[in-house]
């Protein structure tokens, strides 16, 4: 899969390679991007889709930085690990009359897929390529055999007119030609200047905006960017959009972030990756905090086997009648019986109870918050002298030891696709996604997963950081879910890639589980700074991406000296501590809340004060003050008093007239939660929604508006806990399965 092939060296450090892709190339269209990731961890990098063929699509990009240098030594043959797509609404193609195309640089490339559907169309098409000179031009035979004109700059003259590409569009007009609308594409600081030359001689001008994305699907808001009065996602809102709404000097400083990063590590010596450390079994216990916030290693050690048995040893065994522990399991677990077998020391027995009801126990024995679940309703904990029954730590123990003893078995089962129940389509390979596939596999039907980002886990292997949950761990819970007869295909994006048509087609049901998404902003003065991320770009970067490895990596992200996360939920210790671990000298929690209210979990708040994290509370952010090059410098914030509860039950905030506090900040983080991802939901507006923009679907069933079509977790719920999201795909495999066995199948 994305086989390269016909790689061609257009000019000095610019390639074209046609990639395999057919899903791709079947809903390409002009105007739409993909995202390329050369290697395994590699940085995602957006590139045009310049031309396609029934089963390839054609790629051309420049050499500019270390991703770029490695995608430059691919040879015919070789396969880019992944290929996202098609992404980013295509370009408006219609009848115009006269239209101008503007291409500087490698922008020409992305050119020449509008040129062509506008002659289609048939417009008259006047063309301008401009480079620094003749030997960086590309495409110039294609562009003069499409064009009904073409015009050629070059900065020092050696080929066409000397100048700029605007100096070109002024000769345009002065020429005669009335232009009913424009396209450019080039660097950002060529576009600016080519929307301030279309505005003043008096015609319409489009850019495309895709250079300043990071993930592509709007998950992240890295490519925020200010058009007329609003804030706008490039990837998901463009990435073409009218030049003279574009906030141009706001981009040009955000893009410069990383240049010096980038800079240094072309500069230094290949590194290798050092070796990981491997730990003995020890006795519960976690890293020193002196030594855990300099690393990004688990925490939390877990139990050896006579702790394991020594704590359930205190379970009660309890009757049915005082039987509560299960009742607060979103996925209803047998924990009194996987605990009886585990203190008779029949450890085999204890995971196959737990596996039944559990596909994920190794993850959920690490990030439940079982004090508020399982354990909140403990007999034991409710007799007030005694601490609950550790049912969490249990859970991993007996989960890990079962992973062991998997890692020596092969359980692949092999599922015919003529031979099954019937077929059911997966959106999203997170938690909700997986129990889903892995509850119907076993009962008899085919599943297929369609996940947009590169790797599977979703919000597992995206948000939540290494100390807290290792991602070999997710990717080997993973794997047991494929073994199964689960079929998982990545780089798909579900409306872009593939059409819901489509699915309806090959498919008897459709499970929904792209969870919530799309970061959540505050709306304030100078939140478009740089240094201010969302919690998602944040630790997208650093556990998709594992930044916190660069160099050593491709992908970078800011390390702040002063670091200022607002809100407090897990996602906010979360960020905190890994801003922490990336070499941060001080970092800051601000509320608006009080302690009580926090919504985080008590160990993981623990976690970070042990760990030297100061929180301010009744503390609420309402200005980002920068610098004259677009950088952060402080936060400005208000103080709070707590009036009477909410909607939510807490006590609502209130601000305290003139009690300002202004702190110093070279990094932002907001962590206030997540909206839906609107991808998926534009492309299906049959799906009825709810008044917050999520899925409206049934409580027990997760069944939609729509038939056929099921939805759980963070989609429907907004943001909630991977074991409800979880609870959200059992109850929906259920459903299913009595959907389609009270119908005839397709196969």
């Amino acid at each position: 899969m994305f086989e390269i092939s016909e790689k061609k060296k257009l000019a000095q450090d610019v390639y074209s390679v046609w990639v395999e892709a057919p899903k791709i190339a079947a809903h390409a269209q002009p105007g739409q991007f993909v995202i390329v990731i050369s290697e395994e961890d590699g940085e995602r990098i957006p590139l045009t889709i310049v031309d396609k063929t029934e089963d390839k699509i054609r790629l051309i990009f420049q050499v500019v930085g270390k991703s770029t240098t490695k995608m430059s030594t691919f040879e015919n043959g070789d396969s880019f690990a992944h290929v996202v797509g098609p992404l980013g609404n295509p370009s408006e193609i219609d009848y115009y009359g006269t239209v101008l195309l503007i291409g500087g640089g490698i922008g020409v490339a992305p050119i020449l897929p509008i040129l062509k559907a506008l002659k289609e169309k048939g417009n008259r098409v006047i063309s301008i390529m401009g480079a620094r000179t003749a030997d960086l031009l590309i495409l110039e035979d294609e562009f003069s055999q499409l064009s009904d004109k073409l015009i050629v700059t070059t900065d020092d003259g050696s080929k066409g007119m000397k100048g700029l590409v605007t100096d070109g569009m002024k000769k345009v007009v002065s020429d005669g030609e009335k232009i009913d609308k424009a396209w450019a594409i080039g660097p950002v600081i060529m576009m600016k200047f080519a929307t301030k030359t279309a505005q003043e001689l008096g015609f319409p001008i489009i850019v495309s905006l895709n250079p300043i994305m990071v993930d592509g699907t709007g998950m992240c808001g890295g490519c925020r960017v200010t058009v007329g009065d609003s804030v706008k996602f490039a990837c998901v809102d463009g990435p073409e959009f009218e030049g003279e709404l574009v906030e141009w000097d706001e981009l040009l400083k955000r893009l410069g972030q990383y240049k010096v990063e980038e800079k240094e590590s072309l500069e230094e010596k290949k590194k290798k990756r050092p070796k990981k450390i491997l730990r003995n079994k020890v006795p519960v216990k976690k890293q020193p905090p002196e030594e855990r916030k300099h690393n990004f290693q688990e925490v939390a050690y877990g139990y050896c086997l006579e702790e394991a048995m020594m704590e359930a040893d205190r379970c009660l065994q309890c009757p049915d009648s005082a039987y509560n522990c299960i009742n607060g399991c979103p996925v209803g677990v047998d924990i009194r019986g996987f605990i009886r077998e585990l203190r008779e020391g029949n450890l085999t027995k204890s995971a196959e109870i737990l596996k039944s009801y559990n596909n994920l126990p190794s993850i959920c024995g690490r990030v439940c918050p079982q004090e508020n679940q399982c354990e909140g309703a403990c007999t034991l904990g409710k007799s007030g002298a005694f601490e609950p029954v550790a049912i969490g730590r249990l859970e991993r123990f007996v989960a890990d030891w079962e992973r062991v003893q998997r890692k020596n078995e092969k359980n692949n089962i092999q599922v015919s696709k003529d031979n099954v129940k019937g077929k059911v389509a997966v959106v999203g390979a997170g938690p909700s996604g997986l129990t889903v596939a892995a509850d119907l596999a076993k009962m008899g039907y085919y599943v297929k997963i369609f996940e947009a980002l590169h790797k599977p886990g979703g919000v597992l292997t995206y948000g939540i950081p290494e100390f807290r949950l290792p991602k070999e761990i997710v990717f080997e819970e993973v794997e047991y879910v494929k073994s199964l007869g689960v079929e998982i295909e990545t780089d798909v994006v579900v409306g872009k890639t593939i059409t819901i048509d489509e699915m309806r087609e090959e498919f008897d049901a459709i499970f929904i589980g792209t969870g919530a998404g799309t970061p959540r902003f505050l709306n304030i003065p100078g939140e478009n700074l740089n240094g201010v991320y969302s919690s998602s770009e944040f630790l997208t970067r650093v556990n998709l991406m594992k930044a916190y490895e660069f160099p050593l990596v491709d992908t970078p992200v800011k390390v702040g000296k002063h670091v200022v996360v607002v809100g407090a939920g897990n996602v906010a210790m979360d960020a905190s501590r890994s801003a922490l671990r990336l070499g941060a000298e001080t970092v800051t929690v601000v509320y608006r809340r009080s302690e009580e209210e926090m919504p985080a979990r008590k160990e993981e708040y623990e976690n970070a004060v042990e760990e030297g994290i100061n929180f301010m509370w009744l503390t609420n952010p309402i200005e980002c003050k920068g610098n004259e090059k677009g950088e952060l410098t402080s936060v400005v914030c208000q103080k709070m008093k707590l009036g009477e509860p909410d909607s939510s039950g807490r006590r609502r905030p209130i601000p305290i007239e003139n009690s300002y506090v202004e702190i110093p900040a070279d990094l932002f983080i907001v962590a206030i939660g997540q909206e839906s991802n609107k991808v998926l939901l534009n492309a299906f507006p049959e799906l009825k929604l709810n008044k917050w923009g999520y899925i409206e679907a049934d409580p027990v069933t997760g069944v939609t508006s729509v038939e056929g079509v099921w939805a759980g977790g963070d989609i429907v719920t907004g943001a909630a806990t991977v074991i409800e999201a979880m609870g959200a795909g059992k109850r929906a495999a259920k459903a299913i399965d009595e959907y389609i066995s009270s119908k005839v199948g397709k196969f």
